[in-house]
């Protein structure tokens, strides 16, 4: 059907039918919160709030799991029902893995509670790596299947493709599970914009719709969570503070104290649960197998832990159930909430430890705390909801989602960092929980090494930052080390089982120390030392930045002198500070506020480095203090002198101020990571194309998959079509019998030798079937269709007839004033019109005289050819109207105006004064444009096209 856009004219219908299509850019981004037993994925799209974007099976959240067999890959639901069959081949509670050598306490731990996997390392990185029979997969391939699969959840539900990502992470991660985790995202093809830690994507959700309250008071709240894997507790402050550099006031939410206890979760509690069903059984006797030697045994009696731990959240006894546990005996037990609070009595212990240590990081009293908020999911066991209560002695906040918090806040944050948003600004400052170190070795007084150390950044200091090291006793090429620091303080003996065996990060390497400082040695050049810059991102990821070797070079030269090595960019911009500033003599005011400006930012970047001296325990020297004595007396006076005794001042003494040159030139460096190596290089492209083979092997499985379904589709539908009188009317006997025939050979087919065809032959023989019944389709659809397009064709007729008769009245021959239309136009209209009515009429006829299953003659095609052609005659008629204007009739010439001879008398019988009796009783004076008179007339405004103009904003804007 063409589209009809006929105005509304002369009282006719409506005819409107205008088909708009929108092309939607993609900016979506998203958020992925993958815990050790859910995964939950935020989005947020152009015109879309935030949302959880559901999966497969239309729910909120999905079970973290993976699992292959017989070369398929299923996800979660799918994936935990394969793994109750096949333990082996389905992995869960993977995050934990990630960054760890197969020897790490944690790895261990996993192994104890899952046996039947076979865990091997890695043989260049030592990592973790899964082996089921011939394959293979290391921890970072798993995590990224993870992760293209949420991606692909967030794609189907915004309809865009999605490339950003922000990550959740346990506030606990290091360096090398935050580094494996961004590897893992890219084996995703996912740029990830930030790693934010659970906590404080929770605090963000939180403040986010609490933002009216926040105030120039800081508000605190403890946050806690007991989640699979894990519990943690934050304290966090709220608080309106104003940005010196913009002045705007935004509110910002801080972290102050962490606590966590790495191993107390809900995982824990079902392991022990699980065990204890064990148990039971072997003791019940029923058969002579010891039930933790079958891995399926044990894979059926974790899921109905799981479900048992669930139920008694809610109720004070269940029965446990489960069918063929092991050798065809069933298994059923009461368990009574008490048992399990009994097998779980020393991890309940342990649930207000983290509380205490994060409030103890912050310095805080708990009755300084507002509320103290729950999210995770154990938080819902009673028990430990009961010991938190006595705890704190107050009501627990439960008013966040518990499960969708956190990855609520995180899309919040992607949408901030993503380009193509803008939102409110909330300002979210983390806080370092592991302390990093800089440790080198340098000469004593007495000769001797000493190692040095020095705190970058230290417990609890806010992040993201940059901290400068500065090395002035190093003269040769050497390295230096960075590692963690006083972990016993902040971790206790849980340091190995957080972080693993060793505390180094990475050794870096200086080199052309020496070189570099010989070929700026002069008599007026002073090294001030090699400078380290160090960058902790809003990942947490540390990094060094650069290093650079920091030289002062004193230049003196008279007045007027020197001038030949003065750049021409400096005598640029001593222009144009002229110019702006008002200053034509010398420029002296402008120079004095850059050197200014100079020595405050060293100034700055020296403070710096005296916390840094002073936290090592180093002091001052006395050559440094003569350096900064020297410096500060090179500085500027104050501008109480005025710039005309200054000049006289100058010319007096004749001499000019030395002027101190920072010049900084770069030291080669190379870093060599200590703690586990991400995936790179080689490794990375190697299981980049294991996991494009995976997905090649997917797709064609989808594509096999949606082709046999089309196929099996049709052939049911062709065959109940063909039963029904709509249909079978519309084809011949002949027609019947081979779509019949036809149909009934692919169902044989399907069901024997063609179970196991491809994706390619399926979509052939699905062609050919669909040749032979389409003919069939066609005639039934123009039967259905044709009533819609001749009533459509009716109303086209009406309209145009309506139009035609107000358009009669705008001729030259019925309305002279409004000839609009020419007699030849209008009656080509009313031929087409006839025209059109004639063979509707005819065709009409002619189709009826057939049967349902001859050939149609009147097409709904047919219909919609000449309604376009008669649009087309309508439409060029309208467009005419719009262009056209009344003709202006012209004016006829003054008759001349005969002046009076002063004295006499006019027709009218008033007499005109002569000139010796002329008053003025009241006279408004023409507006003279010049100003020839004194500026007594009106005053035109001149614009300089070269003036300093005030955008909307406020802003200068030069109009050139």
């Amino acid at each position: 059907m063409v589209p009809r856009h006929w105005l509304l004219l002369f009282g006719g219908p409506v005819l409107l039918l205008v088909a708009f299509a929108s092309l939607a850019h993609g900016a979506a981004v998203m958020s992925v919160d993958l815990g050790s037993e859910w995964m939950k994925v935020g989005v947020v799209s152009p015109g879309v709030p935030m949302e959880i974007a559901l999966n497969k099976e239309s729910k909120r959240k999905t079970p973290t799991t993976i699992a292959f067999r017989n070369g398929d890959r299923v996800y979660g639901e799918d994936a935990q029902t394969l793994g109750v069959r096949f333990p082996p081949n389905s992995y869960s509670y993977l995050i934990d893995l990630l960054g760890k050598t197969v020897d790490n306490p944690m790895v261990e731990l996993y192994r104890k509670r899952f046996p039947y996997y076979d865990i091997v390392e890695d043989p260049v990185r030592k990592t973790v790596v899964f082996r089921t029979g011939e394959e293979q997969f290391t921890i970072e391939e798993l995590i990224g299947q993870l992760l293209q699969v949420s991606k692909e959840y967030a794609e189907d539900s915004t309809g865009q493709t999605i490339s950003e990502c922000v990550l959740i992470v346990p506030g606990f991660f290091g360096q090398a599970e935050r580094t494996a985790l961004v590897s893992a995202a890219r084996l995703a093809n996912l740029k990830v914009l930030q790693l934010i830690n659970d906590y404080t994507a929770v605090a963000l959700n939180y403040g986010i719709f609490r933002r009216k309250e926040i105030n120039e008071t800081a508000q605190y709240f403890l946050f806690y969570d007991m989640g699979a894997y894990k519990t943690s507790a934050a304290v966090v402050s709220y608080q309106l503070v104003k940005d010196k550099a913009t002045r705007e006031t935004h509110p910002v939410v801080q972290v102050l104290g962490v606590g966590f206890d790495r191993t107390l979760g809900g995982l824990e509690m079902q392991v022990r649960l699980r065990d204890f069903l064990g148990r039971e059984f072997n003791k019940a006797g029923k058969t002579k197998t010891d039930v933790f030697t079958n891995p399926r045994a044990m894979a059926k009696l974790f899921k109905e832990a799981g479900r048992l731990k669930n139920v008694l959240s809610a109720n004070t006894e269940h029965y446990a159930q489960i069918e063929g546990l092991l050798d065809e005996q069933d298994f059923r037990l009461l368990v009574t909430r008490e048992q399990f609070e009994e097998l779980c009595k020393d991890l309940y212990e342990r649930v207000t430890a983290p509380l205490d240590k994060a409030l103890a990081g912050a310095g805080l009293q708990l009755d300084l705390i507002n509320q103290v908020v729950l999210f995770g999911g154990n938080t819902r066991v009673p028990k430990v909801q009961d010991i938190l209560r006595a705890h704190i002695g107050q009501e627990l906040a439960k008013n966040i989602n518990a499960d969708e918090a956190a990855c609520m806040g995180a899309v919040y944050r992607a949408a901030d960092l993503a380009t193509g948003f803008k939102v409110k600004k909330f300002i979210t400052k983390d806080a370092v929980l592991f302390p990093i170190q800089v440790v080198f070795d340098r000469e004593g007084e007495s000769g001797a090494m000493r190692q040095v150390r020095r705190t970058l950044f230290g417990s609890m200091n806010s992040y993201p930052q940059k901290k400068v090291i500065t090395f002035n006793k190093h003269t040769d090429d050497f390295e230096f080390t960075v590692q963690y620091a006083e972990l016993e303080s902040v971790l206790g003996k849980d340091g190995v089982l957080v972080l693993g065996p060793s505390v180094d990060l990475a050794r870096v390497q200086l080199s052309e120390v020496a070189k570099r400082l010989k070929a700026n040695t002069a008599d007026n050049v002073e090294s001030k030392g090699i400078k380290a810059h160090f960058v902790l991102d809003d990942s947490g990821i540390f990094s060094l930045a650069n290093v650079e070797l920091v030289l002062e070079k004193t230049v003196t030269k008279a007045d007027g002198e020197g001038d030949e090595d003065e750049s021409t960019f400096q005598k640029i911009g001593n222009t144009i500070s002229k110019l702006f500033s008002g200053d034509s003599t010398d420029g002296s005011k402008a120079s004095e506020a850059k050197a200014t400006e100079e020595g405050e930012r060293e100034e700055e970047a020296g403070g710096e480095e005296a916390k840094d001296a002073k936290e090592g325990g180093e002091k001052q020297s006395p050559k440094q203090k003569e350096d900064a004595e020297a410096t500060k007396a090179t500085k500027p006076e104050s501008n109480g002198t005025s710039s005309d005794e200054a000049g006289a001042t100058a010319a007096k003494n004749a001499t000019v101020k030395p002027k101190i040159v920072t010049l900084k030139e770069t030291i080669p460096s190379k870093v060599e990571l200590t703690f586990v190596h991400p995936l790179d290089g080689d490794q990375f492209e190697s299981s980049a194309k294991k996991l494009s083979a995976l997905d090649a092997i997917d797709n064609a499985k989808k594509r096999r998959e949606t082709a046999l379904n089309a196929l099996e589709s049709f052939v049911i539908d062709a065959q109940v079509k063909l039963d029904e009188e709509e249909y079978a009317s519309c084809s011949t006997p002949d027609e019947i019998e081979t779509i019949r025939k036809r149909c009934a050979e692919l169902s044989d087919w399907l069901y024997e030798d063609g179970t196991d065809a491809d994706a390619e032959t399926y979509e052939t023989k699905l062609e050919e079937l669909k040749s032979v019944a389409n003919e069939v389709y066609a005639r039934h659809w123009e039967h259905n269709e044709r009533p819609e397009a001749l009533n459509g064709l009716k109303r086209m007729i009406n309209g145009s007839e309506a139009f035609l008769r107000n358009a009669k009245n705008l001729t030259k021959e019925a309305n002279p004033e409004k000839d609009v239309f020419t007699a030849v136009e209008i009656e080509t209209l009313e031929k087409a019109i006839r025209g059109t009515i004639e063979w509707r009429d005819t065709e009409v006829a002619e189709q009826a005289k057939l049967a349902r299953n001859a050939p149609v003659r009147l097409t709904v095609k047919a219909i919609a050819d000449r309604m376009a052609m008669l649009d087309r005659e309508v439409q060029y008629l309208v467009n005419k109207l719009k262009l056209w204007r009344p003709k202006v009739k012209p004016t006829p010439p003054p008759k001349p105006e005969k002046k009076p001879v002063a004295g006499e008398t006019d027709e009218e019988g008033t007499k005109e004064p002569s000139s010796a009796e002329e008053q003025v009783v009241e006279q408004t004076p023409e507006k003279d444009l010049s100003e020839e008179d004194g500026g007594e007339g009106l005053k035109v405004e001149e614009i300089d096209p070269t003036d300093t103009l005030k955008n909307a904003d406020g802003s200068d804007h030069t109009e050139l």
